[in-house]
């Protein structure tokens, strides 16, 4: 065994015991005559203490580079109180060490191992074993992993199974392009990659299974963006004998479950709840942001008898209040309207409300009729 405890775990109550340790170079510094080595694993930092009594250990441990990964034999001792690190948690101790052994000596490596790391993308995804070596990447992928248990624990519970479905199959409409395998044995012929489960979950349905789920990968050949990947890990679901609310209910509370155990997070359940037409009348979105607050107002009936031509003339005449906007200047409106002319549209009709009055922009356009009743709407 070439160690008894991981490099995260050490703690005043380990002082006086012998331990073995493994992991990777992170810092080395001299102080006072006396060389310390942090050493790190995917469970945290600890200190190890080299001393100059101790001739020849001192000198091989002189030359480690950083990211060399070395075993060790040594010694738990409470640092003292000024020598103690609190931004460690394995900070009150340090490790006397009493043998060295380099499992493999690194070479400079073409960035530091740190969050702030001061290299390009390109760089980092080129040495990937390196950039998940970080802190950062390292936490994120304990993360999804944790995840992944407790959906699966979750689910479990819930009398699910889990089947894994095929990943070379027949190509199905699915609304982006897929992605090709030729087949070998039938020539010119080709497998699609899945771009989810969906027949095959159906025929789970058919054949009897009433409850299934998978951590499916999926697969869709389409542009690169922040929610569109070439391929992608999802909880996929599928249920027999059940309607929309128990749909709803078990996403809820295994969305609950997983923010309770991985953020601290106590979610209030039922979650409220909004249909989607609401959501697109009065957010113009199938997901909106509820914090947004600037909802959507239809002022067609107000005004499709007007004389404002551009108003009378739509199919529909919807707007939004935006708290003390009265004051914006011109230049501010002007930077408004470009920016909805960049979105699509012709323009950006506007008027201020003060003093329970409208005035400015299109409301010379509108009779006191029009402008009274578009104040009742909002």
């Amino acid at each position: 065994m070439l160690r008894t405890h991981n490099c995260g775990e050490l703690r005043a109550k380990y002082a006086g015991e012998q331990v073995k340790l493994a992991g990777w170079v992170h810092h080395k510094r001299h102080h006072g005559g006396v060389l310390f080595v942090d050493l790190r694993d995917r469970y945290g930092r600890i200190q190890l203490t080299f001393r100059p009594e101790a001739a020849e250990l001192f000198e091989r441990a002189e030359k480690l580079g950083h990211e060399t990964v070395i075993s060790i034999d040594g010694t738990v001792l409470v640092r003292p109180p000024e020598a103690r690190n609190p931004e460690m948690p394995t900070g009150e101790v340090e490790v006397i060490v009493e043998r060295l052994e380099i499992l493999s000596r690194a070479e400079t490596p073409p960035f530091v191992i740190e969050d702030d790391v001061n290299a390009s993308e390109e760089t980092r995804l080129k040495y990937r074993y390196l950039d998940l070596r970080r802190p950062e990447m390292q936490s994120a992928t304990v993360l999804r992993s944790n995840a992944n248990r407790i959906t699966r624990d979750f689910l479990f519970g819930e009398d699910f199974l889990e089947i894994e479905t095929a990943t070379l199959v027949r190509s199905t409409p699915e609304g982006a392009r897929d992605f090709l395998v030729p087949s070998r044995m039938q020539r010119g012929k080709f497998y699609a990659l899945p771009q989810s489960p969906q027949v095959y979950k159906q025929l789970l349905m058919i054949a009897g299974f009433d409850r299934y789920f998978q951590l499916a990968r999926c697969y869709r050949d389409e542009d690169l963006r922040a929610d569109r990947q070439l391929e992608f890990t999802q909880i996929d679901i599928e249920m027999s004998f059940v309607d929309e609310d128990d749909v709803l209910d078990l996403a809820e509370r295994l969305t609950a479950r997983l923010m309770s155990e991985l953020c601290g997070v106590t979610l209030k359940l039922p979650l409220p709840r909004i249909p989607y037409d609401e959501a697109m009348r009065l957010y113009g979105s199938d997901k909106p942001d509820l914090r947004f607050g600037l909802e959507i107002h239809d002022i067609t009936e107000a005004v499709k008898s007007s004389e404002f031509k551009v108003f009378s003339g739509a199919k529909a005449v919807r707007g939004i209040a935006v708290p003390k906007a009265a004051g914006f200047s011109r230049k501010q409106i002007d930077e408004l309207t470009a920016k909805a002319q960049k979105l699509g549209a012709k323009g950006l009709a506007q008027m201020k409300f003060e003093g329970g009055e409208l005035s400015g922009g299109i409301a010379k356009f509108l009779s006191e009729g029009e402008l009274s009743a578009i104040r009742a709407e909002f």
